[in-house]
């Protein structure tokens, strides 16, 4: 059986270089970058990562180089299960499951697209089925192209298989989440909460870890809720609205937003971003005053921690 994957998962986002290609030494940097701002595990080729948007090759590419940048140091979850055909989804996990990462993530609405073959067990029985017996899995509610959320009996019925470690939560609903930890008590599928308003409340609730977009931020903010959160109430109370408004930028113009702050950190050198083709600030306006302010909530948040730190 193995065991969970919790705490703080940031959704990789890819860089590029200007002219389109994948930025293979600015991946390695941002792998670092992650873990060194306390990621406990990172989500590679995923919806922030612009999986849809990669080819088999380059999906492949990327997973291999975070693989190779992280070192071991924590472990690394994989999707880009993205096809349509049951086939070519099949290949898609198998071609996962070929860069060493320590669990194949597979998108819930893949397996319920029209002319796939059985239901979302059936279909995850056979994709398991076709992997290494060994290879540990997980599931993404992806919202792109449609959200589909697990039900209790297929969640809990994946579980019960003891190949499950990770389920990146999109219900966004704290009873949910509630429901569920209880669903899969006693299994090693851990669950992480991928929505910015709840996070400090679904940590409280005991879903140990996030997997949401702010992570591209400010991963050290989260790992300090997660760590410390519940031990000082007064300030978590002040920096978890904080991440909660800062968040809001998925709404304008994610994930170049997040690019465009690891270009400010010199993590990479383009904001160049597949997803939205063109210059970002002719399609979001004021995007760079609206950065300013993220970060400075983020500031705020980190200030507000270290003096408990200085304390």
């Amino acid at each position: 059986m193995h065991g969970p994957i919790n705490g703080i998962i940031p959704v990789m986002i890819t860089p590029f270089t200007d002219d389109g290609r994948v930025d293979h030494d600015g991946l390695g940097r941002l792998t670092d970058w992650y873990i060194d701002n306390g990621a406990h595990a990172l989500f590679a080729v995923c919806l922030s990562s612009e999986m849809f948007f990669l080819d088999r090759a380059e999906r492949a590419a990327v997973a291999r180089t975070v693989i190779a940048a992280a070192r071991g140091r924590v472990p690394v979850v994989v999707s880009g299960h993205v096809s349509e055909s049951d086939e070519d989804q099949l290949q898609d996990v198998r071609d996962a499951a070929d860069t060493g990462a320590d669990a194949v993530i597979l998108i819930t609405n893949r397996l319920t697209l029209p002319g796939g073959r059985g239901t979302l067990v059936e279909r995850t029985e056979r994709l398991m089925a076709g992997l290494p017996g060994d290879m540990a899995l997980g599931f993404y509610e992806c919202p792109r192209p449609e959200r589909r959320l697990l039900t209790d009996d297929e969640l809990r019925h994946c579980a019960d298989s003891g190949r499950f470690v990770l389920l990146k939560d999109v219900s966004c609903d704290l009873a949910t989440i509630r429901r569920r930890l209880a669903l899969v008590e006693g299994t090693p599928l851990a669950i992480a909460n991928a929505n910015a308003a709840i996070a400090f409340d679904a940590i409280k609730a005991g879903a140990r870890g996030f997997c949401g977009i702010l992570a591209n931020f400010c991963p050290d903010l989260y790992r300090w809720l997660l760590d410390h959160g519940e031990a000082h109430p007064e300030v978590a109370a002040e920096v978890a609205p904080m991440l909660v408004l800062a968040s809001m930028c998925e709404a304008f113009g994610y994930p170049a937003i997040a690019k465009l702050y690891h270009q400010r950190l010199g993590t990479f050198v383009s904001a160049h971003t597949r997803s939205m083709p063109g210059d970002v600030r002719d399609q979001v306006w004021a995007i760079d005053p609206l950065l300013d302010g993220i970060i400075a909530a983020i500031d705020n948040a980190r200030a507000r921690v270290a003096a408990i730190t200085a304390g």
